[in-house]
């Protein structure tokens, strides 16, 4: 099953997109702001429904996410923290899973942003765990995608919790999609049956995200430089014109 083409679903659970979102957000805040989590209902609805790092953008009540943790809870990927003053909740997906530091930061990715390539996936995991370049997150990939070939130290059905789609019309790159939602329809070959023309392609498009996703940051810190010096600048302006309204008066 895991190295042909047809339907793969992973677990027995089929969890419904907000489900998804749920347990994705729980996953990123607790590595992303350790200092906030676990969260309560109302910061876990704040981070479902954040407009950044999100497709698509969601607008959840609490009574939705509220649902969506039960079901959670019931599949034992979420427990409640009732130690609080209010209820917390903390995910278990790492132990339930099975998954290492570098796969739980792909799997958080795929399940927030839904389908990725390797390169998207690269650029976008800097701030839950720092792949060293594509064929670090390929490896990984990899790893999620085959099935465990002793299933007697791991729960049969755990692997694979991802798949490769096919490409898309015009494009080269392969993109990946978590399974936790359902089984995919047609899934395209594992990566070492990819020619090696194609990994070479998505090496380079995967550089190309993130030198532009750089850019974007040291514009942004020259735009914040540029800002703090206009503002000295008219400090120092406003402290002549008072030396000199003084130096007038004498």
């Amino acid at each position: 099953m895991g190295s042909t083409f047809g339907v793969w679903h992973s677990l027995s659970m089929t969890l419904e997109p907000i489900a998804i979102r749920v347990l994705g957000t729980l996953i990123e805040k607790e590595i992303v702001t350790p200092e906030n989590y676990p969260l309560s209902l109302n910061a876990l609805v704040a981070g479902c429904n954040q407009r950044s790092s999100r497709d698509p953008v969601m607008d959840l009540g609490e009574e939705e996410v509220r649902q969506a943790l039960h079901r959670l809870e019931a599949e034992g990927l979420v427990s409640v923290v009732r130690d609080a003053r209010v209820p917390k909740y903390e995910h278990r997906a790492r132990t339930v899973l099975n998954l290492r530091r570098d796969e739980t930061a792909a799997v958080c990715l795929l399940l927030l942003r839904g389908p990725q390539t390797s390169g998207e996936l690269r650029s976008r995991a800097d701030r839950m765990y720092a792949f060293d370049d594509i064929a670090a997150v390929e490896a990984t990939l990899q790893r999620l995608i085959t099935e465990p070939a002793d299933t007697t130290s791991q729960p049969v059905g755990f692997r694979p919790l991802v798949a490769a789609l096919p490409r898309q019309p015009g494009s080269r790159e392969v993109r990946y999609a978590h399974l936790l939602g359902g089984p995919v329809a047609q899934v395209a070959p594992p990566l070492s049956r990819l020619p090696r023309v194609h990994l070479e392609e998505e090496k380079d498009q995967g550089s190309k995200i993130l030198l532009a996703e750089k850019v974007r940051e040291l514009e942004g810190h020259i735009e914040a430089l540029r800002t703090m010096i206009g503002r000295i600048e008219a400090r120092l302006e406003s402290q002549a014109h008072s030396t000199d309204a003084g130096n007038g008066s004498e």
